[in-house]
């Protein structure tokens, strides 16, 4: 974080001349958690409307919350299925394309007349923050534990490599400048690699042939 104001205040401000070094201590190897479609079958009915379409949207989209609870509609293209956060709303400085599937166009249509510019509100005022004491409380009821907002994002990813997603285009979708970020979830889905290491069969097969493997012997 301290990273990225540095960037911006130096980039795009110039406030500063240069950007310092900044050490970076290396990134635990703690397991990501994500939610099964049976825990969120099981949270849905625990959450209020306008917490519960925040989640879906998360579902269906990937962003992180920020971005969500930010949206206004002039960010939306329903006729053409997309959405977009401007380079000053992204993590990585750099615009995001999102395209909409059919949950997430249905979600924004139940949010329509709610409000002028924001797409997220809560009794006719903007969302702010999403996570809060409620969403926690949710959580609780639903018996979910060791889970944050943020795991949403992960739960996202997760099922699009179950689903067959390729990894490059899960990092062009979830709009990673880094590609060791998906790099993460490449042990939920080893499959993908069971093609590549099927362009071998036969190779070995034919190494040891009957007739190979009986000169072998002979020897």
């Amino acid at each position: 974080m301290v990273s990225a104001i540095l960037n911006k205040a130096c980039k795009k401000w110039g406030w500063i001349d240069s950007v310092p070094y900044i050490r970076k201590f290396n990134e635990s190897n703690q397991r990501l958690r994500w939610l099964t479609p049976e825990e969120v079958g099981r949270l849905i009915p625990e959450l209020q409307p306008h917490t519960r379409y925040i989640m879906l949207f998360t579902l269906a989209t990937g962003l992180r919350g920020s971005n969500i609870t930010g949206l206004e509609w002039n960010q939306i293209d329903m006729q053409h299925r997309i959405a977009w956060i401007h380079a000053d709303q992204s993590k990585n400085g750099k615009p995001i394309r999102i395209p909409l599937n059919d949950d997430a166009l249905t979600i924004l249509r139940k949010q329509i007349g709610k409000h002028q510019t924001r797409v997220f509100t809560y009794k006719g005022k903007p969302i702010e923050k999403a996570g809060t004491k409620a969403w926690r409380a949710g959580l609780e009821r639903a018996g979910i534990k060791n889970f944050t907002w943020h795991g949403l994002r992960h739960t996202w990813a997760s099922w699009h490599v179950q689903a067959g997603t390729p990894l490059n285009v899960l990092q062009e979708l979830g709009g990673w400048s880094d590609y060791k970020m998906v790099l993460r979830y490449t042990h939920l889905a080893p499959e993908h690699l069971a093609e590549h290491a099927n362009r071998l069969n036969g190779i070995v097969a034919k190494s040891v042939a009957p007739d190979n493997v009986t000169k072998l012997k002979a020897r």
